[in-house]
């Protein structure tokens, strides 16, 4: 064992035990490094402080971190990875394999337990009886999914009550790209049975659809419904047109994803691409970039599945166990999300724990899921397409980087130039004000560091004192949101309710700014002159105001103000920064307008409590519009809402 390893974990890597399970690297403040699962506990975490193990450079930052370990013991590795999941994005640890791109992924929605199944973009799953398909990497490819989708198989997109007895449909019917079942013009079983083709194609069965509207045509045209052939007939091009675009990969119609790894051995840079094929067809891909893939070169790791001569387990052409064990990371945090798994997803090379991957797929999929590595064939030739996607787009996100870099590198040298800096500012800090007749005031702060934004260091206030009551007073508001900024940074201490203190500690409150913009002119400067000042700061950090009209800025003590050059990247990157302030601190203020709103609204309808508004905004995600426009019937939906109460609500609403 190595000699420098704290006297807490040596004495945990003691009483470490020999069963399955998953366990947790922390640091001196609690945070967690890693999360890892293993067959045998004590045989996984040791190795990490083996003084004769070759540990990457990332591993040994790891081990030199490490303060406390924790674990859990499961019955089987199957538990340890399912543990080891929820783990890693409840945490979201500096050292494991993630998605770089942390937010939830949209979907499309159909409500198909609905007599008239709407369509909607959702990005979290419910047992709910609907149906989803996706993920999808953004929400604009759905929307153009659905775009294109919607002039084949026209769905209801408002909120009506369906009874067949309205007098007007709304524009959608007139432009064909709804069916009018709120007139009558298409009933359940018609309005539902092209709701399912359009489930078809979401699933890539294409040629089904086809086939259900060539039919449909002919048979119209059979009865001599010219008009309703013709509807046909347009649908089927438009169709015919969609199905092209999903270029056919398989002779047989199998359902299948293809996961592909490209990698920058120098930078560590990693890009995934997934190929998706469904009956024969690849019906999407996408792309995903990943942070934390220089693996952990640890004895398990390295164990890589050899496969034997069958069908089933195919030579591994790279033979590189990190790239198995960056796809085996991948799998686990793409799948978990994912609305299909299908029965076989070919990769690279096969995971170190594939096994115990393909029993965890299978649970998600309801049925037999194979993981595999082909070695012949058409089904090499398009993992190797996947293959040289990923690094296709590996080289265009790496591009794109380098030439934001260089264009920030630019601006801040600069703004160091024009503002007469010691140094090029690395951090820089940019406060803005937000109000509405005085009410809601609050201040934002938004940081980016090296011409970036680095949105975890975002600060919020609500604004308190003299400025968040009564007449606005933009000075008095900028006054406390600085105060509390930057008492912080020189009393991080003065908390005097030690709950709120452990609330609002933060690392990021004690990091000096190299540059701290005020979104204003000189009043507000003046202020932030007033407050650095008062914690002995002024000589330390430079401030200046950045005015709107004519985006002039100002310097303390400065008679004139000085403009950068338009065009310049110094100009944009400050209006960037003080648009960015602006928006973020519009949006707090919105949300807490909006729950202000929602609170008296319902607050003043009788027998609504806080308990039954508790329940109805949660039940319509605290959308009041929503909770305007429902039925009676949807309102007494919600748990505890009588027909009297249902009543009264859409009467005061």
């Amino acid at each position: 064992m190595n000699g420098h390893i704290p006297e807490k974990v040596a004495q945990k890597l003691d009483t470490l035990p020999t069963a399955p399970g998953c366990y947790q690297m922390l640091d001196a403040t609690g945070r967690v490094l890693y999360v890892g699962k293993a067959v045998v506990l004590r045989n996984r975490v040791r190795s990490y402080f083996h003084a004769s193990a070759n540990h990457t450079p990332r591993t040994q930052a790891l081990v030199a971190e490490i303060a406390d370990i924790t674990w859990w013991v499961t019955k089987t590795e199957l538990e340890a990875l399912v543990l080891e999941n929820e783990l890693i994005k409840r945490y979201q640890p500096h050292y494991n394999v993630r998605l770089k791109d942390d937010k939830t992924f949209p979907y499309i929605k159909v409500n198909w337990q609905d007599d008239f199944p709407k369509i909607q973009v959702v990005r979290r799953m419910r047992k709910d009886g609907a149906r989803y398909f996706g993920p999808y990497t953004s929400s604009r490819a759905c929307y153009e999914t659905l775009d294109a989708l919607r002039r084949v198989f026209p769905y209801l997109d408002c909120d009506r009550e369906i009874t067949g007895q309205d007098r007007r449909p709304c524009l959608y019917y007139h432009i064909k790209l709804c069916g009018g079942p709120c007139i009558g013009a298409q009933t359940r079983e018609e309005y539902r049975q092209t709701i399912q083709q359009l489930m078809h194609f979401l699933e890539g069965d294409s040629d089904k659809v086809l086939r259900q509207l060539q039919e449909q045509m002919t048979r119209a045209a059979e009865n001599l419904q010219f008009e309703l052939a013709a509807i046909y007939r347009d649908r089927l091009q438009s169709a015919q047109r969609i199905a092209e675009q999903q270029k056919i990969v398989l002779a047989s119609l199998e359902d299948l994803d293809y996961v592909a790894v490209a990698q920058d051995a120098r930078t560590g840079d990693t890009a995934v691409q997934v190929f998706m094929v469904r009956h024969g067809r690849m019906v999407g891909r996408d792309s995903f970039m990943l942070e934390g893939a220089e693996v952990f070169q640890l004895q398990e790791q390295n164990e890589v599945h050899a496969p034997t001569e069958s069908d089933s387990a195919e030579a591994d052409p790279t033979g590189a166990g990190q790239l198995a064990v960056v796809i085996g990371a991948f799998i686990q945090q793409f799948y978990d999300n994912a609305a299909f798994v299908p029965p076989l997803i070919l990769l690279q090379a096969l995971p170190p724990d594939h096994a115990v991957l393909a029993e965890w797929l299978a649970d998600h999929r309801g049925g037999k899921v194979e993981l595999r590595v082909p070695r012949r064939g058409d089904k090499v030739k398009v993992l190797e397409l996947a293959q040289e996607n990923a690094a296709e787009f590996l080289r265009v996100q790496q591009a794109t980087r380098a030439a934001d870099t260089n264009r920030q590198t630019e601006a801040l040298t600069e703004l160091q130039s024009v503002l007469h800096l010691e140094t090029a500012p690395t951090r820089i800090e940019c406060y803005d004000i937000s109000t509405l007749q005085g009410t809601n005031t609050v201040g934002s702060m938004v940081v980016f560091v090296k011409g970036a934004p680095a949105k975890s260091a975002y600060k919020r206030f609500k604004i308190h004192g003299k400025g968040g009551q009564g007449a606005p007073d933009d000075f008095a508001s900028m006054r406390e949101m600085l105060r509390r900024r930057f008492r912080r940074l020189v009393e991080p201490e003065a908390e005097t309710d030690p709950g709120q203190r452990a609330r609002e500690e933060n690392e990021s409150w004690r990091i000096a700014p190299d540059l701290v913009i005020i979104d204003g002119g000189k009043g507000q400067l003046g202020v932030a002159v007033e407050v650095l000042q008062e914690f002995g700061l002024l000589e330390r950090i430079p401030v200046i105001g950045l005015a709107k009209r004519e985006e002039e800025i100002f310097r303390p003590h400065a008679p004139d103000p000085v403009w950068l050059r338009r065009g310049s990247q110094a100009l944009h990157l400050v209006q960037r920064i003080r648009d960015e302030a602006h928006r973020y601190g519009i949006t707090y203020h919105r949300n807490l307008r909006a729950k202000e709103q929602v609170r008296s609204r319902l607050d003043d309808v009788p027998g609504v409590g806080p308990k039954r508004r508790k329940a109805i905004l949660k039940h319509f995600d605290g959308d009041l519009a929503r909770v305007r426009a429902a039925t009676v019937e949807e309102l007494m939906a919600v748990p505890g809402v009588t027909r009297k109460v249902a009543e009264q609500i859409k009467e005061a609403l």
